[in-house]
Order: structure tokens, then sequence, then C-alpha cells
């Protein structure tokens, strides 16, 4: 009754109940600080080809199709999502726009379509600097000579420490991905607009998404903003032409491209 195995299986069982106990109250305690999340997304312009490709990239298929290029501006501030128990933060940028004739039936009603053209990854603190036990029984190697570049990023990175995961500005910034529709037609498509969406993933308990304008839940509010005017995708007029624009704003394109700014 008390031989050695027993006594390894009660303190291995008393082990796992309290490691359990204190996984669940981490996940229950994130529910305490409260999320006020804000994004602010606009469109800069969008390129549609005058010319149909065939095939998708990389692919041969004789089908035609049309790929929408969108740029944007977005200023977030997701500051408040970050807390002890999170992991990382998912955040994307969604194009909705109407479907085609052929993807809805006449029993349904018009639906939407989504695509994703942005998306990104930021990372807490304690994951961009992870503990490593074994640090403290090692000796650090030596660091090789940095160049002048190498210079002035680290000098960079130190002005940037003790400031706050979650601040996303982009300024006339380049999707990740081109866009198109099952139908392989884009040009003239109505009423598009552009979303904000995140996704927390946090150390130990579940998954939180999006909560839209308006929602609450406990302490927790939704998403400010986060949502662009709708525009028009252009229409394709003229052959021959490389690309056709339509400005968002009103303001005149910028040449230049804005490096991110992620921290």
């Amino acid at each position: 009754m008390h031989s050695a195995l027993v006594r390894a299986q009660n303190v291995f069982g008393f082990f796992t109940t309290v490691a359990f106990c204190t996984a669940a109250l981490v996940a229950l305690s994130v529910s305490l600080f409260p999320q006020e999340p804000s994004a602010k997304v606009d469109l800069r312009n969008v390129q549609t080809p005058l010319y149909s490709v065939k095939g998708r990239p990389h692919y041969y298929s004789p089908k035609k199709e049309e790929y929408a290029h969108i740029k944007f501006d977005l200023d977030a501030d997701f500051t408040s999502l970050f807390n002890w128990n999170t992991k990382q933060l998912f955040v994307w940028i969604m194009a909705t726009y109407p479907a085609s004739a052929s993807a809805s039936t006449r029993d349904q009603p018009p639906s939407f379509s989504q695509s994703i053209i942005w998306d990104t990854i930021i990372n807490s603190e304690t994951q961009k600097n992870p503990l490593n036990p074994l640090a403290y029984f090692s000796k650090p190697a030596k660091a090789p000579p940095k160049s002048a570049k190498a210079r002035k990023s680290a000098l960079k990175s130190k002005d940037a420490t003790g400031v706050q995961p979650g601040i996303i500005q982009l300024k006339n910034s380049k999707p990740k991905y081109q866009i198109t529709d099952i139908s392989g037609k884009l040009s003239a498509r109505s009423n598009v607009t552009l979303e904000v969406g995140w996704n927390v993933q946090p150390w130990v308990g579940a998954l939180s998404w999006t909560l839209a304008d308006g929602q609450k839940w406990g302490r927790w509010k939704g998403l400010q903003g986060g949502r662009s005017v709708s525009f028009d995708m252009p229409e394709i007029k003229v052959k021959g032409v490389n690309s056709d624009a339509v400005k968002g704003s009103g303001k005149p394109e910028r040449v230049a491209e804005a490096s991110p700014i992620l921290k």
C-alpha cells in the first residue's frame, strides 16, 4: 500500500491536478484584463490588369482570370490585447465584395465573397525573448564584429525597447496577396469594403477572435473602426494599357512606398 510505486503515482497525480488548476486559473484570469482594440483602414488605390491572365501564378490552366491589387493605409492599436497570457497576435485585412451570380442560387439571397489581402503575426515580448535555462550553464559565445548597417539596426531596436507590441502603422502598403473570384472576373464590382480582423493565441486557454464594433463580452469591447468606406472596382475599358487605378481618398497616389512599422 505504501510502496514506492504507489507513492510516485500519488505525487504525479497531485502534480497534474495542481498543474491543471493553475492552467485553468491562468486562462480565466485573461477575462479580467480590459480589451479596447482600435483600427483604421483606408483604401489607397485598386489596380486590376486590363488584360486577362491564363491560370493562376505557377499553374497551367486555359481559364482566364482577373486579379485585383489593393493598396491600403492601416493605423491600428492592439496593445490592449497583450497580457501575461498572450503568446502572439494574428492580424489580417479582408476584402469583402458581392459574390458573382454563379456563386449564389435563386433560393438564397445574394452572398458575399471574402479574400485576405494582407496578414501579419505580432509576437509578445516573452515570445520574442523566451527563457532559456541552459543559458545559465553555458558561456556566452563571442559575437562577430558587426557592420555599420547592423549597428544602426541595433540602435533602432534599442530605441524601440519599452514600447508595447501591437502598434501597426502602414502607409500606402502593398498587399501580400492578389485576389480573384471564382468566376474569374473582378472588374466593375461594387460595394467592396476592407475589414480588419484579429486572433489572439494564448499560452494557455482558448483562442479569442474578432469582436465587431458594438459587441461586448465582459470587460472586452469590440474593435473600434476597422472597416473602410465602400468602393467600386475599376472597369476594364481600354486594351493594351498595363493597369487602371481608382483612388479611394481623392488624394494623388504616392510614388514612393513607405516601409511598415510593426512594434
